[in-house]
């Protein structure tokens, strides 16, 4: 089984286990340049709050779009935009990556911000 089949196979199992939380959950994609950050509501239809390293207000503040710091400054106006939406807790959904690295940065910017998973 090849890297990216593994990562949609662990995916589907956690989004399996959310579904049936029915929780708004945060979903987050990486790629090698950018990290985006949604979340969506509990029916799956309806995206409440988006961030990513690829909107102005957000690049113009980093030197690069693809690290760690990068990642935090996601999850923190994630966070910010999903309190101003009136979601306070939701549950991870990290896609399928491994909980470490950009994914945990992100995940405890927003964490520190408000968001309760």
């Amino acid at each position: 089984m090849d890297k990216k089949k593994s990562r949609m196979k662990r995916a589907l199992k956690l989004r399996s286990k959310i579904k049936n939380q029915g929780a708004t959950r945060l979903s987050i994609h990486k790629t090698s340049q950018h990290i985006y950050a949604q979340v969506i509501s509990d029916d799956g239809f309806i995206t409440l709050a988006s961030a990513s390293t690829t909107q102005a207000e957000i690049k113009v503040s980093l030197k690069n779009t693809g690290n760690i710091i990068a990642a935090a400054e996601v999850g923190k106006i994630i966070a910010q935009k999903a309190i101003a939406a009136g979601v306070t807790e939701v549950a991870f959904d990290r896609s399928g990556f491994k909980y470490h690295g950009r994914v945990k940065a992100l995940a405890d910017a927003a964490r520190e911000a408000g968001l309760k998973f």
